[in-house]
């Protein structure tokens, strides 16, 4: 093909995405959630998809794509058009997965950054026999007994694992890992004495932690948790660096243009900061946030390095 014919084409390729941008959106959106249905995802997912919809004028629709981890979510969205019809909401699998496992079929930078859209506090919590009364005691305690403590996980490689692994990285102690299908059954668990101590979001053990059926040794944030305000952060026992947090921000396909972007960030922005929403998501124990497309692809790179260090000391391989 002439090259006075590929850059007219170019050129009107170009064009055309311009004026889609300009006009955006035009028909559907598609929010993809890479979960199952009924967890958090869904919750954040499905009022944010209410949300633009009232605010842009079209329909944004939830729809849940499990399945490979959460990785076929993103990867389904990773190779739709680029035009922001098909968005996506990721957790911090995006930037655990390429540590984690050997091959991917797609990549992060398939994948452009939006905006942040909410965060969930975790906690570390123990079996009431525990005898530690804070993380400073645990830690003694795992230390003058190497492998005598174990803690459950919502599966391989899930915030739920990384974080004590992350602990044992920061003390050099050593537990013993023992995975549940779901953070849920982790929860029943810990709760029937089978593992001595749980990472999990606080709107899920915070009344577990009131009945005194499990105990609350830290939040892993940087600031206190409002269902469990008596429980100090692991920065305020001296583990300043053991913070994990699980949150939650909206990606689209890679070579969507830059005017679909930022109208995206605006509305989600703009969705956040509403009273309706800011209500709807601290009932349920969720902390709403936002920042820009680069704010949001500079978290992504430095979590990918933060987990890719955890993921490669403790040897942990979900293939």
């Amino acid at each position: 093909m002439p090259f006075w014919k590929w850059l007219a084409g170019a050129v009107l390729m170009a064009a055309g995405l311009y004026a889609s941008a300009q006009t955006y959106p035009a028909k559907t959106v598609r929010l993809v959630l890479p979960f199952p249905p009924g967890g958090p995802s869904d919750i954040v997912g499905r009022a944010i998809a209410q949300k633009l919809s009232e605010q842009m004028g079209q329909t944004v629709v939830a729809e849940n794509r499990p399945g490979a981890g959460g990785n076929l979510g993103l990867e389904f969205t990773s190779k739709a058009p680029p035009d922001g019809y098909t968005i996506v909401l990721s957790s911090p699998l995006i930037s655990i997965s390429p540590s984690l496992y050997s091959k991917l079929n797609y990549d992060q930078k398939d994948l452009a950054p939006v905006s942040l859209v909410a965060l969930i506090q975790n906690v570390l919590v123990a079996h009431p026999s525990v005898p530690a009364r804070n993380l400073k005691e645990l830690v003694a305690i795992a230390r003058a007994s190497p492998g005598k403590l174990n803690y459950g996980s919502g599966g391989v490689g899930t915030t739920t694992h990384l974080a004590p692994a992350l602990l044992e990285s920061l003390t050099k102690i050593k537990m013993v890992h023992v995975p549940y299908k779901g953070s849920g059954l982790a929860l029943v668990g810990l709760i029937a004495g089978q593992v001595d101590l749980l990472v999990i979001a606080v709107p899920a053990a915070a009344e577990q932690v009131k009945a005194s059926k499990t105990r609350a040794l830290a939040i892993l944030s940087e600031t206190r948790a409002t269902p469990l305000p008596n429980v100090p952060t692991a920065k305020e026992s001296g583990f300043g660096t053991f913070v994990i947090d699980i949150w939650y921000g909206i990606l689209a396909p890679a070579g969507t243009p830059q005017a679909v972007i930022a109208r995206l960030n605006k509305e989600l922005n703009r969705a956040l900061q509403s009273p309706d929403m800011r209500e709807r998501f601290t009932g349920a124990g969720i902390q709403p946030l936002a920042n820009t497309p680069e704010e949001f692809a500079a978290y992504i790179k430095s979590e990918t390095a933060r987990f890719g260090k955890v993921i490669k000391e403790a040897g942990i391989r979900a293939d």
